[in-house]
């Protein structure tokens, strides 16, 4: 309605010009605010006091002639002035009911949907695998799910990527006190104990020349596909997702098992995918690893950043995962656009990431790469939080703490509402 209003002052405005009543030079910026208090209507122009100038004219007159100039609707009940010149317009209730109730029987809500709708991948949450999601993983999980949720409304088809840290060389330490912890008669391993899992893991890969030797086997079993380090490594992934979807349900996130597209995804299109690069000549050998340079990255001095996709020992990095992820969501996700909901500390990163992926031709002309970044929640240190190194807060702890005040809450001020309808209203102020 407000825009309909603004249309139709702004034609009136056009009419005084071809009558000569306004300078045709002159810049005239129609404004329609919603009013404070709806005695004097819905919504009000101060109009005809931006025009008292260049018509010479009284606003008061002025706002007469546009008042005169206001063609009957059945939308606007009346029109008034008021003060020294204000134009108040009073909308039509039977209009506003008639909105209402077209927008309730819209499966759409009125909202039109996209024109062109898009294949949209959304990259969020990404947990890492043998720990608990901690509070800070809260950001990119609502946020993304909110913004799937939206663009699916809005038409287009969305591809929930969970972007879960489930490979690397730490496997082979967490393969091994895994098989230490099940040889121990702790083969019912809950999440909860793997809390303290990777930080226990870690301290006997360095304390134990013996663990270690067998982590660092394992890594190389575990990369070459073998059986045992695989089964092991699945059940790790497993203990850990199946955990994350209680925390996804109880939070109504739309992530499922079948969203998950872990690191380990990308891991046999590393070593082609360098070998690309090589071939179109955009990574080179630099002190035994193969490396990028970036001119879109140079620094103060104008020399190219130096990105390594290989490391000397034949390793890969995040950038490499990341620029066969982006490759992979491309050629056969088929994605026209592409959210990757991330702290702000990944930016270069991701730019970084995307950039080679351009240059190599893996993105398409008209596709669209977004960092959608987002703030850090902090320690009492000042610092972000690290799971690794213990000391942060679980979700799970998070949820239950805010459950708990929730009832505490509803207890003082309503103690007659039935026991099923009270665990939901707890749960919805939670």
């Amino acid at each position: 309605m407000k825009q309909k209003i603004q249309d139709i002052l702004t034609e009136i405005v056009e009419q005084f010009k071809k009558n000569n009543l306004i300078p045709q030079d002159a810049t005239v910026r129609v404004m329609i605010e919603n009013t404070k208090d709806k005695k004097n209507g819905d919504y009000a122009t101060n109009l005809a006091m931006l025009l008292a100038k260049p018509m010479k004219k009284k606003p008061q007159e002025i706002a007469s002639l546009i008042v005169d100039s206001i063609p009957v609707t059945d939308e606007i009940t009346k029109v008034e002035i008021a003060g020294p010149g204000f134009i108040n317009f009073f909308v039509s209730k039977n209009y506003l009911a008639s909105q209402v109730e077209a927008i309730l029987n819209d499966e759409h809500l009125g909202v039109k949907t996209a024109a062109k709708p898009e294949t949209v991948v959304i990259d969020y949450s990404s947990p890492n695998v043998a720990k608990e999601m901690a509070v800070h993983h809260i950001r990119s999980t609502v946020i993304g799910d909110a913004v799937v949720r939206i663009l699916e409304f809005l038409g287009h088809k969305v591809i929930r990527a969970n972007h879960i840290g489930d490979w690397g060389t730490q496997f082979g330490m967490l393969i091994a006190y895994l098989e230490k912890k099940e040889n121990e008669n702790a083969s019912n391993l809950e999440l909860s104990d793997l809390e303290a899992f990777y930080r226990e893991a870690k301290k006997c890969y360095e304390s134990d020349e013996e663990f270690a030797v067998r982590a660092r086997g394992y890594v190389v079993k575990l990369q070459s596909g073998d059986e045992y380090c695989l089964k092991m490594w699945k059940k790790l992934v497993n203990i850990t997702m199946v955990q994350n979807q209680e925390i996804y349900d109880r939070l109504n996130i739309s992530l499922t098992e079948k969203d998950i597209m872990g690191e380990s995804l990308y891991n046999p299109m590393l070593k082609p995918l360098v070998e690309d690069l090589v071939n179109k000549n955009l990574a080179v050998k630099d002190d035994g690893a193969m490396v990028v340079y970036l001119k879109n990255f140079a620094d103060k001095d104008g020399n190219p950043r130096g990105v390594i996709v290989q490391k000397k020992d034949g390793g890969f990095l995040y950038t490499t995962t990341d620029i066969a992820c982006t490759k992979y969501r491309c050629e056969t996700l088929g994605a026209n656009r592409i959210i990757c909901f991330a702290d702000s500390r990944q930016h270069e990163h991701l730019m970084m990431s995307w950039e080679i992926a351009r240059l190599a031709g893996y993105v398409p002309d008209g596709v669209v790469l977004e960092h959608g970044a987002f703030g850090m929640m902090l320690g009492k240190d000042g610092k972000p939080f690290k799971t690794r190194d213990g000391g942060t807060v679980k979700l799970k702890d998070l949820l239950n703490e805010a459950e708990t005040r929730a009832a505490e809450l509803i207890a003082q001020r309503n103690n007659d509402l039935p026991e099923d309808l009270r665990e939901q209203v707890i749960k919805t102020v939670a």
